[in-house]
């Protein structure tokens, strides 16, 4: 099958478009997430993973598609439930909210920043890898060991500038880089992810910050 580069107007368009759409359905999904049964929701975390996995494989041989990136977001919204009821329980409605528009503007300040500049960002693929294995290690140690104040302060830090970097680099790459039509679902899905990760750090960040502040 011939594919066409698309003009970098016009891809960052698509992809943009396509985040809304992804992340509209996760909205969905959170809604979604309160009407089905936990054991379910365990379920759906399988399925999750099972569907990262088939759309890396998937990439490397066809694009995976819209359809696909949708029904993942979905799904993920519904799996991103239980978290996000956690930190309301914890935290309050108002500091939820405050920290996903924090996290929204992180995340547009550092895709404007990536688009419209001429600096090429590639440099941060192997700081971030290493950042990213960092944080997966991190995050499998702190569920056998507690985490001290300060080293969830730290952990939470380093998983904040480790997604915003990603943004970058992904945003950045589309910039610079002439990419197939094919291969927009798949930097869609890749921002996604990027936002909900930068979240999640962001949430947690805030759940570090005011359980100090009531010591």
């Amino acid at each position: 099958m011939q594919t066409y580069a698309l003009t970098r107007g016009t891809l960052l368009g698509k992809v943009f478009f396509g985040l809304f759409l992804s992340l509209m359905c996760a909205f969905l999904g959170v809604w979604a997430g309160t009407q089905v049964p936990p054991a379910f929701i365990g379920i759906l975390m399988i399925v999750e993973l099972v569907m990262i996995v088939v759309a890396m494989f998937m990439q490397r041989r066809r694009a995976i598609g819209m359809p696909f990136v949708l029904a993942f977001t979905f799904i993920s919204g519904i799996t991103l439930w239980p978290t996000l009821h956690a930190y309301l329980y914890a935290l309050g409605a108002a500091v939820v909210l405050k920290a996903v528009g924090v996290s929204a503007g992180a995340f547009l300040v550092a895709a404007v920043v990536a688009s419209r500049t001429s600096f090429d960002f590639s440099f941060l693929g192997g700081f971030l890898l290493i950042g990213l294995l960092a944080v997966v290690g991190m995050g499998l140690v702190s569920l056998f060991v507690g985490f001290s104040t300060m080293a969830e302060l730290v952990y939470s830090l380093l998983g904040i500038a480790v997604f915003i970097g990603y943004v970058l680099f992904d945003v950045n790459r589309l910039a610079q880089q002439e990419i197939p039509e094919t291969a927009v679902p798949w930097v869609v899905l890749s921002l996604y992810l990027d936002f909900v990760n930068l979240l999640l750090f962001v949430l947690r960040l805030f759940g570090v910050l005011q359980s100090s502040d009531r010591r």
